[in-house]
């Protein structure tokens, strides 16, 4: 019996959510798939721009040039607001409609339509206002770079406030789509992915309200209906944590959700347990904005111990779906026969670009989230939060472990909502290391030159002295590090662009040639094993050794910074 389980058993398991989604009316499907394809889009646009700032950190344009940090911002806009928005907009809407148990598919359809067109207006805005504006604002909007021209920012803020509000609308869709089969008696259970969406659509409503109570006064401002903006660092920080907790969210629950498509693998730790997991997002992301402030100057040292002692909390529902995942696909495939602590590995379907994707989408993220935890420390904050060692380690978070999650999410659910084939299943299969390899360039390169206090919003990387305007050469090491940011650069948006292709293919083409169904590539069926008392050990292992590599490094950053000449800070 055990001879037969191989990593491409084709015996398949039970498909709920592609079998929900081809079941879905055709106006939910239309509706999807215009989230989707603006996601897309917006990923495109922030991947061209984000080659376009590559090429004028590698010295491939000219430094001087306004163009670059048009470029800079624009990728940081169009990234992290319209592509990781719009993509979780799409999800968090389908999910909805596929694991409420209501047979009406999306429901108030005319209030999600008028959100995506709130959004697609505020992506539109916010993109010509960076490209026109004689202000060039980056992704934070600070209004104090406005002091001199308020107008030219009033584009700028009122797309973010078109976006925000946008976002609102969707949640609130999500929510009701979720919640109404369950009191009007269509179901008598909520799944725990059921729970999840709710809990997302729940976070993402506090975001898109703390967006609107972040940007309305500056626009305002801008206007001239009211005075100079004070404390928009607060509302910008309690936004902005929010908003990076808030795909990061989305990310778990779509490991969780295609583990179980994968594999037929339920939580070991049954469903109740799940729930929590998923509820604790919402009791632990919101009040552990603080360490976002430990750069204001004159903040109270309580308030720096309280911020470093509430940012320990920030990993924890993420840690624990990671291990309720890995340990009940360890206990499975050892039931089934697995051998040796990492052996039973072996027996996950690899070869699906979807399971491959998630792999390295944990790895990436593991690493992102070691080198996270030396940044939140109050002591280091001050010293690296300014520096390139922010995007060093920020990308392996949004790259390699949000977006290409997301990714995945995408290859998987596109063919069930357009009737396509899965474009190039073997190519895709080997993009994942690809882009982990460039990413792993561009990471250990950024972070590296954070150590050497290479600034992450200034491309000239010689500056002048005082009042006597000599230029300076920075150091040898610095031109190095910033050409291994440059080929990692190269090799990720490389990757992303055939990414990007192969998503518009699937999209557009009905039954691709050189594609498979989403259901003829390799997956396992271990639903329904019985499992008993099985040793799960690889979980707690990789949480230990974060834990520790979270300590060792920030031993190390101590003992770095210690040794090496920060020859400038904050790009001042």
């Amino acid at each position: 019996m055990l001879n037969n389980v191989t990593p491409e058993t084709k015996s398949l398991p039970p498909h709920r959510l592609t079998a929900g989604i081809r079941a879905l009316p055709q106006s939910s499907k239309t509706m999807l798939r215009a989230f989707f394809i603006m996601a897309v889009i917006s990923l495109a646009l922030g991947v061209f721009f984000a080659s376009m700032t590559a090429a004028g950190r590698t010295g491939l344009i000219t430094p001087e040039s306004g163009f670059i940090y048009r470029m800079l911002g624009m990728h940081g806009v169009t990234i992290f607001y319209y592509w990781l928005n719009f993509v979780q907009a799409g999800f968090v809407l389908l999910l909805a409609a596929v694991y409420s148990g209501g047979k009406d598919g999306i429901l108030l359809r005319p209030v999600a339509w008028l959100g995506f067109l709130s959004m697609l207006g505020g992506m539109i805005v916010s993109e010509y206002s960076l490209l026109t504006s004689d202000t060039i604002l980056l992704y934070d909007g600070n209004p104090s770079l406005l002091t001199d021209s308020p107008s030219d920012g009033t584009l700028f803020f009122t797309g973010y406030v078109m976006l925000s509000s946008g976002l609102l609308l969707v949640g609130i869709t999500a929510l009701i789509t979720a919640l109404r089969p369950r009191f009007t008696g269509q179901t008598d259970n909520w799944s725990p992915i059921t729970f999840a969406v709710v809990s997302w659509s729940g976070l993402l409503m506090v975001a898109a309200v703390a967006g609107i109570n972040a940007y309305v006064p500056p626009l305002l401002w801008t206007m001239g209906l009211r005075e100079a903006v004070v404390g928009y660092e607060m509302s910008w920080s309690v936004l902005f944590h929010n908003m990076h907790y808030l795909p990061l969210m989305a990310t778990v629950v779509l490991w969780y959700i295609l583990m179980e498509n994968l594999t037929g693998v339920k939580s070991v730790f049954g469903a109740n347990f799940s729930k929590v997991v998923f509820a604790i997002y919402m009791i632990f992301v919101p009040p552990t904005s603080l360490y976002h402030l430990f750069l204001e100057p004159g903040l109270a040292e309580g308030v720096l111990v309280v911020g470093s002692l509430l940012s320990l909390f920030i990993a924890v529902p993420t840690i624990l779906v990671f291990v309720v995942i890995v340990a009940s696909l360890e206990s499975h495939a050892r039931a089934l026969g697995g051998r040796g602590l990492f052996g039973w590995m072996k027996m996950l379907p690899w070869r699906n670009p979807v399971m491959a994707a998630l792999g390295f989408a944990t790895l990436n993220l593991s690493m992102g989230g070691v080198f996270s935890m030396v940044l939140i420390q109050s002591k280091l904050a001050i010293l690296l939060s300014d520096t390139f060692y922010v995007p060093g380690y920020f990308h392996f978070i949004t790259v390699g472990g949000v977006s290409l999650t997301f990714i995945a999410m995408l290859i998987y659910v596109i063919p069930a909502l357009s009737g396509s084939n899965v474009w190039r299943p073997g190519l895709l299969q080997r993009l994942p290391l690809t882009l982990t390899i460039g990413l792993a360039l561009f990471g250990i390169g950024g972070i590296a030159a954070g150590y050497h206090g290479i600034p992450r919003r200034v491309f000239n990387l010689g500056f002048h002295i005082d009042d006597m305007l000599e230029h300076v050469d920075p150091p040898f090491i610095w031109g190095t590090l910033m050409g291994l940011v440059g080929a990692g650069s190269l090799v990720m948006t490389t990757v992303l662009f055939i990414y990007i292709y192969g998503l518009f293919k699937m999209l557009f083409a009905r039954n691709a040639n050189n594609g498979l169904d989403i259901e003829d590539l390799p997956l396992v069926d271990w639903a329904g094993t019985e499992v008993g008392r099985q040793s799960a050990w690889v979980g707690p292992l990789a949480i230990a050794v974060m834990v520790g590599g979270m300590y060792f490094f920030t031993i190390l950053s101590f003992k770095i910074l210690d040794s090496v000449t920060i020859l400038t800070t904050g790009g001042h």
